[in-house]
């Protein structure tokens, strides 16, 4: 919009349209979900490739919207090297009533960690993947921010082992004096309190993490539940029917439904993840396939109030050895919108709230400052695109010269 008449252009992306600045070219689609559609790009002004994320119908109903204004809210204050990084946002329409299409600019990464966690990953690669997921997470939790939508596909890597967590449609700032939908995270993923019904908090994102870390281990998804309530019996026929304490906790309905099932007593985590599942053939690799077991048996408890924090997941053997208190300990975001989660407006006020950020972000581009702030990410992504980590995903994994292609359910 702050670029004039005429720096528009169309494109046909599928089915959908894309009206963007003409400094992003090259647009190809990289994919597509219910919140949106993100093409690949190339930022002219930034000489970096990006992504351009196209909301989906943000204002065809007020969950919509409201998503749309969390997730644009959250990306302009979350500033943290595995969190994906917002570059920019412009809508093409000229004022509040035109206003319709919303598009955020963001990194581009290499693949999504659907794509490397089926790869044989070593402890040293497995470890430091997790360590930034629970950097990320941290993060977040460290201003009141839960993801509740943490997966393989909602996380992002580049081949050097750079990881980012992206997609804050579903996240939300805690609270405490009033229920939180159940219907969050993609169901294989999801909590026992969040499939149960019950008041969750921030280590129902530890419950995600521990999911993923064991499927990076068995290649394959841990509790894979046709629909929510098989998705319960798939957690308890492993982990065991909970006790009676978590039991008293839930509603009179659910507590019944829950007590009235079999008993399970549950797979010993050395059946579940046995030594041949882990990378061991060194004497250093056994010590570290002890570790992660003992992680995933923290993570994967049915009882929050007996799972560990992020915190504690940080602390914990098999992920400290990579700790740096800059990366850790960041500085907690600092949330423009103190009532972001109690707002309930209608679609009009929810569009004239978003549009407004759309245009804060537009006079901060003119004052300098989210230039300035650009070009330090740029540098930043520059920075990684040139170092070689020793945790080099590309060698390890034999990926050669095959280019990886992002791949973002959204």
């Amino acid at each position: 919009m702050d670029e004039g008449e005429g720096q528009f252009y169309s494109v046909q992306v599928g089915d959908s349209t894309f009206t963007v600045l003409r400094r992003y070219q090259q647009l190809r689609a990289i994919g597509s979900g219910a919140q949106g559609i993100v093409c690949s790009a190339l930022d002219t002004v930034l000489g970096i490739p990006v992504a351009v994320k196209k909301l989906s119908r943000p204002f065809q109903n007020q969950t919509h919207a409201k998503r749309a204004y969390r997730e644009l809210v959250l990306l302009k204050c979350v500033n943290h090297k595995n969190i994906i990084h917002l570059l920019n946002v412009f809508t093409p329409q000229k004022s509040l009533e035109e206003f319709q299409d919303l598009y955020l600019v963001m990194e581009l990464m290499d693949a999504s960690l659907c794509q490397v966690i089926h790869m044989d990953l070593d402890h040293e690669r497995m470890s430091y993947l997790l360590y930034q997921i629970l950097c990320g997470i941290r993060h977040l939790h460290s201003a009141g921010i839960i993801h509740r939508d943490l997966k393989p596909s909602n996380i992002v890597v580049k081949t050097d082992c750079t990881l980012k967590i992206l997609d804050f449609g579903l996240a939300r700032t805690a609270c405490t004096n009033f229920m939180m939908t159940p219907y969050v995270v993609t169901r294989y993923y999801r909590a026992p309190e969040v499939i149960l019904g019950m008041k969750y908090k921030e280590n129902v994102d530890i419950w995600s993490v521990g999911c993923i870390m064991g499927e990076m281990v068995k290649g394959s998804v841990i509790f894979q539940g046709t629909d929510h309530i098989d998705q319960w019996n798939k957690v308890i026929e492993v982990l065991g029917t909970p006790s009676l304490e978590f039991m008293n906790r839930l509603m009179e309905t659910v507590r019944n439904y829950v007590m009235n099932k079999p008993q399970f007593p549950g797979v010993s985590f050395n059946e579940l993840f046995p030594d041949w599942a882990f990378p061991s053939e060194t004497e250093h690799d056994k010590i570290k396939t002890s570790q992660a077991r003992d992680l995933l048996s923290k993570m994967l408890v049915i009882d929050p109030e007996s799972r560990i924090s992020v915190q504690e997941a940080l602390s914990h053997p098999y992920i400290h050895v990579w700790y740096d208190p800059a990366e850790a300990d960041a500085p907690p975001p600092q949330i423009s919108d103190k009532q972001l989660e109690e707002r309930e407006h209608s679609i009009e006020q929810w569009k004239e709230l978003i549009y407004k950020e759309v245009m804060d972000w537009e006079e901060r581009n003119k004052n300098g400052v989210t230039k300035e702030e650009c070009l330090d990410k740029t540098l930043f992504v520059k920075s990684n695109l040139n170092s070689v980590n020793s945790c080099e995903i590309e060698t390890v994994l034999g990926l050669g010269d095959i280019m990886i292609t992002l791949i973002i359910t959204l």
